[in-house]
């Protein structure tokens, strides 16, 4: 069996688990159930970049170039300004949780969404900094397409992460953020593309942190190297 069919079926099978994340360690405060919005994100992964990971990972189903798409949001957006997250959103009246993912995630990366294998839908998770319930959508990139910035009001930058880099220690680190005399910790990944350094944190490393835990990918990291992070 070969590296990339390997973390294809693995993916697969934790999509079949449905409660992996419950209960969900990395929520921040509470969703109101009278306002509640429900929003998806994609959360793609392939073999289709041509710069592979120089680490070399742990777990034998991680090949070093099977990546993950990224995006940066734009600074200019009233909320989640610069982060770095899925392609995703809110969903439109009627429509379901896999519809909505790969519609965003089209609108705002150019993938072709024909080129994609839904492998299945996550637990759905609570974003209570913006009152959403988000549902990952995991795929499987089965035809590559290009991708990039569709909307520069909406991206500031669109790639592909190596996942070796993500589970690379030196890449691992816990974000904390200050706001409102408050404090919270949780998982981080810092990652360069092409010269361009980006930290993920908050909803985003979150679940990648619980997929590469419930997978068995994570490698031993020092938590206690912190790096902190604005709102």
């Amino acid at each position: 069996m070969s590296h990339e069919t390997s973390a294809r079926d693995q993916l697969a099978r934790l999509a079949t688990t449905g409660s992996f994340t419950d209960p969900w360690r990395h929520a921040r405060g509470v969703v109101d159930p009278d306002a509640v919005r429900p929003a998806s994100v994609l959360v793609l992964f392939g073999v289709l970049d041509g710069l592979p990971s120089d680490h070399e990972a742990q777990a034998e189903a991680v090949s070093a170039d099977l990546d993950v798409l990224l995006l940066a949001r734009a600074a200019t957006l009233r909320s989640h300004a610069g982060q770095v997250a899925f392609p995703g959103g809110r969903a439109e009246p009627g429509e379901d949780a896999v519809t909505c993912a790969l519609r965003e995630a089209t609108e705002e990366t150019g993938v072709d969404a024909s080129g994609v294998e839904v492998l299945g839908t996550l637990t759905a998770l609570p974003m209570p900094v913006s009152n959403h319930v988000v549902t990952p959508v995991l795929g499987w990139w089965t035809r590559q397409s290009p991708v990039g910035v569709v909307d520069p009001a909406e991206s500031a930058h669109v790639f592909r992460a190596p996942v070796a880099d993500l589970l690379d220690p030196a890449h691992r680190v816990t974000t904390v953020l200050r706001r409102g005399g408050q404090e919270w910790r949780g998982p981080g990944f810092v990652v360069d593309d092409d010269g361009t350094r980006h930290v993920v944190w908050g909803f985003t490393a979150g679940v990648l942190d619980a997929m590469f835990d419930h997978l068995g990918w994570t490698e031993d990291w020092d938590r206690g190297q912190e790096l902190e992070v604005e709102p």
